[in-house]
């Protein structure tokens, strides 16, 4: 990693940074209801942009939602990312109609001026995330991240955990070094020495545990919810309302087959993933399932996380959080 030798250097650095990421991302508010029947869609392709891990990954294996749009003349198309902030880059570029992300992602790419709106979220999870260290380090409580550098990726759900972590423990921002990868380079520093601590989601978390022994300094439990949010563009969502209805309830269903079967997710999952059986059924049992509506409580919440980045001028505005609700009847 480059050094930076002055005030001016981090400034500058950090500039750069938030420019980086507030030209991508995206997200917003929504009310869901699963509505079994719907009209002839006029789209041809739903594009689902997704992660390496989750639902949307089990609904792609299952091939439901194929068969179920496949009599309306619509196919889909899977688009994966690496993490939240890339896949609403996809989603502000126009190559994504409807993507999953974390909690803290839609608030930098609505701060972006991405147009997309929120239309579910699965139950808070807050142990599915947590900031870790080697298993010999020093570093025992989050206190002691003081002066230290610590790994994440900007702008993902972690980012407000490790902020929420950082204020319980008296701490500014600035008492830390953030050096912001993306989850295959932060886990590469972290396995070097590179950096003391990584603030991380399942399962990467899971497998650096079960790997290296890394050490939990604390997970999101008492801090922060970790909401997983479905999000969609709102044109897309405007034009399709009911072909999101018949998203949301494919999503709801392998939702509960997920809930009830978790070793078999597990092992379907493995293969994709490229993690054994075990250590995604660590990952799986930290997980919250039922797809939900977005209520006013959970965009409460966004907006306590808006307010908190802007308060920290990590994003350059004071956002209105519902002004990324889906308004569907």
């Amino acid at each position: 990693m480059p050094q930076q030798n002055s005030k001016d250097d981090r400034h500058d650095a950090a500039s750069t940074q938030r420019r980086s990421l507030l030209k991508s991302a995206a997200t917003a508010a929504a009310l869901f209801a699963v509505r079994p029947v719907f009209a002839a869609s006029d789209a041809k392709t739903l594009r689902i942009g997704y992660q390496k891990y989750g639902n949307f990954v089990v609904l792609k294996a299952r091939g439901t939602l194929e068969k179920r749009l496949a009599s309306q003349g619509v196919s889909v198309q899977w688009l994966e990312f690496p993490a939240g902030p890339q896949l609403l880059e996809g989603l502000n570029a126009g190559a994504v109609d409807v993507g999953t992300v974390g909690e803290t992602p839609p608030i930098f790419a609505q701060a972006a001026g991405v147009d997309f709106v929120y239309i579910a979220n699965e139950p808070p999870a807050p142990r599915g995330e947590a900031i870790v260290v080697p298993a010999a380090s020093p570093i025992k409580t989050v206190a002691d991240l003081r002066g230290k550098k610590v790994a994440l990726n900007k702008g993902s759900n972690v980012h407000f955990l490790l902020v929420k972590a950082l204020q319980n423990a008296k701490l500014a921002y600035s008492d830390i070094q953030p050096v912001y990868l993306a989850p295959a380079d932060a886990r590469a520093a972290f396995v070097q020495g590179s950096v003391d601590a990584w603030v991380i989601w399942d399962p990467y978390l899971a497998a650096i545990e079960k790997q290296t022994n890394a050490r939990v300094v604390t997970n999101g439990e008492g801090l922060v919810h970790n909401t997983q949010y479905y999000l969609a563009t709102r044109k897309f969502a405007s034009a399709e309302p009911q072909l999101l209805h018949a998203l949301l309830a494919e999503l709801d269903a392998v939702d509960k087959y997920g809930r009830d079967h978790v070793p078999e997710v597990a092992r379907l999952l493995s293969p994709l993933v490229g993690l054994d059986a075990a250590t995604l059924q660590v990952a799986l049992e930290r997980t919250a399932y039922g797809v939900q509506p977005v209520t006013a409580e959970t965009l409460a919440y966004q907006q306590q996380i808006a307010d908190t980045f802007n308060d920290l001028r990590l994003i350059p505005k004071k956002l209105v959080v519902s002004d990324a609700r889906w308004k569907t009847a």
